[in-house]
């Protein structure tokens, strides 16, 4: 066990540091002196009275108007004065840390987050953000557009339908002549451009898709999915009546968890023939999955 002296000179070496760093959570702000009294105001004053004593101090004490090194000095305390206590807010928290000096690391953090956090605007911030974003987006989509339509040219039946598509347009009749292949090659380009529009999977990057335009939308969004439910349940919930060949199609697409494209790339008779099984009907489900296994046995 420690002897009474040595626990009384841990004691007294705690307080000495405590009391330094005390010390330290005001003195962060105007050094040992005080904010308010360097200005010659009140604690309550206002802004105005604030901002008019500083003007007069400043006037006073300039290094232009008052060569005096100790008056020079005074300026910068006075200008580190007015820094504080002309914010709202670092005026705000220095009050608090003289009312609080206990707490030292509370004050001192709020101190250094006031003087060197941003000082941006979170929505302008926000608006930056969506449009960088946006911007990475879209080429990123125009990179995989451009890949995927270059891929596909290189396919054997991209390059029958292009070769197709030439004889429709030339009348069957191909001209073969020396001097006629540039004159291909442009009319081969404007077929390509015709067929880039046609293949499934690569469609063009569209501004509506991105990012920032989807947040812009986002309150029409919302009021356009409210009224699509608003409405999907007074026909189906309350009026009870047939669910219509589009909306059926959603919900049985929505059972089969099949995605839009891949569901509009079936051929009518399929989607007619899913669509009168009422898949959504969770009975009707599980038969139709039963069946496939069966039928996946039945392969084997």
């Amino acid at each position: 066990m420690a002897p009474p002296v040595t626990k009384r000179w841990c004691w007294a070496l705690i307080l000495i540091l405590l009391s330094l760093f005390v010390q330290s959570s005001t003195a962060i702000y105007c050094g040992a002196e005080d904010c308010y009294a360097l200005l010659g105001v009140a604690q309550d004053a206002n802004a105005s009275d604030i901002k008019r004593s500083y003007y007069k101090l400043s006037l006073q004490h300039h290094p232009d108007k008052n060569p005096d090194p100790e008056s020079k000095k005074l300026f910068v305390k006075i200008a580190t004065a007015y820094e504080i206590l002309k914010d709202n807010e670092t005026r705000a928290q220095y009050d608090y840390a003289i009312e609080h000096p206990e707490e030292v690391f509370y004050n001192t953090a709020q101190y250094y987050r006031a003087k060197y956090g941003h000082k941006s605007d979170p929505r302008a911030v926000l608006v930056g953000l969506l449009v960088v974003l946006s911007a990475f987006q879209y080429l990123n989509n125009v990179a995989r557009y451009n890949e995927a339509i270059a891929t596909v040219k290189r396919t054997p039946a991209y390059k029958n339908k292009l070769k197709a598509l030439e004889l429709e347009r030339t009348g069957g009749v191909t001209n073969r002549k020396k001097g006629s292949k540039q004159i291909d090659k442009k009319l081969q380009e404007e077929l390509s451009n015709e067929l880039d529009l046609q293949i499934k999977g690569a469609e063009k990057p569209s501004v509506w898709d991105l990012l920032g335009v989807r947040f812009i939308l986002l309150p029409y969004t919302i009021i356009k999915l409210l009224v699509w439910y608003g409405s999907w349940v007074w026909r189906y919930k309350v009026k009870k009546a047939p669910y219509s060949w589009e909306d059926a199609s959603y919900l049985t697409r929505r059972s089969l968890s099949v995605s839009a494209d891949a569901w509009t790339n079936l051929d009518e008779y399929r989607k007619e023939d899913l669509v009168e099984k009422r898949l959504w009907e969770k009975q009707n489900l599980e038969n139709y999955f039963a069946e496939l296994r069966k039928e996946s046995k039945r392969r084997r």
